[in-house]
């Protein structure tokens, strides 16, 4: 094994080609997928302790943190269409 072998460009460039994948995912699913990645199990996990700490109010706190996460995922999808793929 050596430490500066290196690989061939053009057959890397060949073998991306081939092996290329098909794109099936569409504007909902990766919506979908960001707002998932953004919330993530914290709303799960983190109710006991807004329970305690907002008591009633809770569910006008879920709906304020909501609002915050729907902000966050529109500068996601702003940056993810500047990118071309």
């Amino acid at each position: 094994m050596s430490l500066f072998r290196t690989k061939d460009i053009d057959a890397m460039l060949a073998q991306r080609h081939v092996a290329a994948l098909k794109k099936v995912l569409g504007p909902v699913d990766l919506v979908l997928m960001g707002i998932g990645a953004i919330i993530g199990t914290g709303i799960f996990v983190l109710t006991g302790t807004g329970a305690l700490t907002a008591g009633p109010a809770l569910t006008v706190s879920f709906v304020i943190a909501a609002l915050a996460c729907g902000f966050a995922a529109l500068c996601y999808a702003e940056f993810a269409s500047a990118i071309p793929v």
